[in-house]
């Protein structure tokens, strides 16, 4: 810190400092690294003490993956990611979002509280620009199960994602990736694994989603995340959205922290210092219900390309692409249509309208 800002040593005293001041502005590109790499080796445990919540993973290079198994409203998990984070201080941290998610890391608890609660039509409408009418609807009645658990814990959600990003920061080298699907890929490979009819039963009980929950609750479900619980309770009687929603992202998320686990190249003071090479440390950040998944996948070959393909819509999502819009214009001209009756009706019945038709009738009359 003094080698990076010199200025900050000019107000001690003369006598003594100076030497001390010139040695820091002296420190070159290669020492200040190793002094870094060094104080992140010392605090990094070899024998760490991590939470009851993570699981270790092994690569055939000798990487070692802790995944968090997380509940996305506890206050816990936010503790066993920091905790888990500072013990190994890893060089790579994974979380469970995907690029269209990003934005929960930087918005402060009280705006994202706020965010989260508030379900309008001008969010609706951006879900379905983003990803089209029938993965947009999906989008929203998935959000309003997440809401209806904010609204009931006062909560916001992703508080475990926003303690990695920050304890992330504080760790010399660390990269921090986006580990998850895109929103879109999943929504819209979910909507094509469904008929029409249980499309309209999902939407049918998302929608009248009421059960109270209390964060007792919360912390019951941590074997096994909350929201994703909620969730596999009411797919559960349709495996193929299952499938999409969890057992494919369960395959995504190995393989992303799989590629975050290959050997890293340590840091170069300059271009003609010979390349090193060392096993990676890796904390994974994922909802407890992707554990067991990403367990079973993890010395698999994995090829991902299959469930990034968006398969084209069938014919009873037309038909449900249909029957909405049908439906959205509909109430839009049924509005229209009453709102402009009743302008005619007020307008009509004004004393200077109703002595202007009474002329209109008089001139017409003489004609």
């Amino acid at each position: 810190q003094a080698a990076a800002d010199p200025a900050s040593s000019s107000d001690a005293p003369e006598d003594g400092p100076k030497e001390t001041s010139s040695v820091s502005q002296n420190i070159s590109d290669a020492d200040a690294f190793k002094i870094l790499l060094e104080m992140k080796m010392k605090k990094r445990q070899k024998k760490p003490t991590l939470p009851s919540t993570v699981t270790e993973l092994n690569t055939e290079d000798g990487s070692k993956v802790y995944v968090v198994g997380t509940a996305h409203f506890s206050d816990s998990s936010k503790k066993d990611v920091v905790k888990t984070i500072q013990e190994v201080q890893p060089d790579v941290v994974v979380v469970e979002l995907c690029q269209y998610r990003v934005s929960m890391l930087k918005m402060d608890e009280k705006t994202l509280l706020k965010e989260a609660k508030e379900i309008n039509l001008e969010k609706l409408q951006q879900a379905i620009k983003q990803n089209g009418v029938m993965s947009g609807l999906m989008q929203m009645l998935l959000l309003k199960v997440s809401a209806h658990i904010t609204e009931q814990l006062g909560m916001a959600p992703g508080g475990e994602f926003r303690e990695a990003f920050k304890e992330a920061s504080k760790v010399p080298f660390c990269k921090f990736h986006l580990g998850d699907r895109p929103i879109p890929v999943t929504f819209k490979r979910a909507i094509a694994a469904l008929s029409f009819w249980q499309k309209v039963k999902l939407a049918w009980g998302l929608c009248f989603l009421s059960d109270p929950i209390s964060k007792d609750d919360v912390e019951k479900c941590k074997q096994k995340d909350l929201l994703e619980q909620m969730m596999a309770e009411m797919i559960g009687e349709f495996p193929d959205l299952h499938r999409t929603i969890v057992s494919e992202r369960d395959i995504y998320l190995t393989y992303m922290l799989k590629q975050a686990a290959k050997q890293i190249e340590l840091p170069r003071a300059s271009e003609t210092e010979p390349r090193k090479y060392i096993p990676a440390v890796v904390v994974g950040v994922v909802g407890m219900g992707h554990v067991p998944g990403i367990e079973k996948n993890w010395n698999s070959d994995l090829n991902i390309q299959e469930i990034m393909s968006v398969p084209p819509p069938s014919a009873s999502s037309k038909i449900f692409k249909f029957v909405v819009k049908a439906t959205v214009f509909g109430l839009m001209g049924y509005g229209c249509y009453r709102i402009g009756q009743r302008t005619v009706q007020f307008i009509l019945s004004m004393p200077a309208a109703q002595s202007y038709l009474q002329k209109l009738t008089e001139i017409r009359s003489q004609h």
